[in-house]
């Protein structure tokens, strides 16, 4: 679509690869929406729509949430806004509102950039830059960012896309969540312990409808496969079709949001399925949190992909 400046969301890239169809912006780099054969794999957002719920966003340097937006870091004592102000918490780090450069596109490809300055709370400088890609195997995203600072910088990235099988509510998918254990939260989102799901509700590592469970949950120590992929699959209740988004390098947690909180007419209409480099609070915990070494980078790759029985 054209670029125009009554688009909220900024210039719209289309990508295509046989049947599949995908759309980023550059407002936050979003991935707005992808499909195959015309059937969403993406609950996304209209293209001139404002982003609501976080979805498709980059969550960089840190995903989730900072309690009281406040951490130590080398020495130094550092406040963050308070972007959940509701919670007193930082939220989903520093990237989101901001117009992404398109560096490099063809048909079925897109690479984003966005160069973080130092800023109160976070006074490092980082290169961001995010890779789509549609392939025979499906979608492709590449998250990259490098550390441009003098001194180590804390890092952590995740992003923040909705599945949908096209069931009215998510409550009839079938999910299967390879993880052993989930984080415990309060009521402001933050971890206060961890426990094993088995015997538990929060246990889908066979396949169950979700039911009218509220997720907004973290699982950790994920199953892999002989490729290091941990997967996370939303099944149709007839088990005909689905949709897997697979969990790849940089990835050691699995955040689940069933969309309880959203605005009346998104909740529960699809479930963001959020990976990420480092559970939430790790800014303070310290837990899988990645220490930056200057000209150092990081990489978070996953992607979706149909399936059919």
């Amino acid at each position: 679509m054209p670029h125009t400046d009554d688009n909220p969301n900024g210039r719209e890239i289309r990508l295509r690869h046989g049947d599949q169809s995908a759309a980023v912006v550059e407002l936050g780099a979003a991935l707005r929406s992808y499909a195959v054969g015309g059937r969403p794999l993406v609950d996304g957002f209209a293209a001139d729509a404002p982003i609501t719920g976080g979805r498709g966003q980059l969550l960089v340097p840190w995903p989730n949430r900072i309690g009281d937006g406040r951490y130590h870091w080398h020495g130094q004592d550092l406040q963050l806004s308070l972007t959940e102000p509701v919670h007193g918490n930082a939220i989903h780090g520093l990237v989101q509102w901001h117009s992404w450069q398109v560096l490099e596109q063809d048909e079925s490809r897109v690479v984003l950039a966005l160069p973080l300055r130092p800023q109160p709370g976070y006074p490092f400088h980082l290169d961001v830059r995010v890779e789509y890609r549609l392939a025979a195997d499906g979608l492709t995203v590449t998250a990259t960012a490098r550390n441009r600072s003098a001194v180590p910088a804390p890092y952590g990235a995740g992003q923040h896309p909705y599945l949908t099988i096209g069931t009215d509510l998510v409550d009839d998918a079938v999910l299967t969540v390879p993880g052993r254990r989930r984080l415990r939260t309060d009521e402001e989102g933050l971890p206060v312990g961890v426990e094993d799901v088995e015997g538990t509700p929060y246990d889908f590592r066979a396949a169950r409808p979700i039911g009218g469970l509220h997720l907004d949950t973290a699982f950790t120590e994920l199953e892999r496969d002989a490729d290091g992929r941990a997967v996370v699959r939303l099944a149709h209740p007839s088990g005909e079709y689905g949709t897997d988004l697979w969990l790849g390098e940089g990835t050691r947690v699995v955040q689940l949001y069933t969309g309880d909180t959203l605005a009346e007419g998104e909740r529960r209409r699809s479930i963001a399925v959020e990976p990420m480099s480092c559970p939430p609070d790790a800014f303070r915990s310290g837990t899988d949190l990645v220490e930056l070494a200057p000209g150092e980078q990081h990489v978070l790759r996953w992607g979706i992909s149909p399936w059919h029985a």
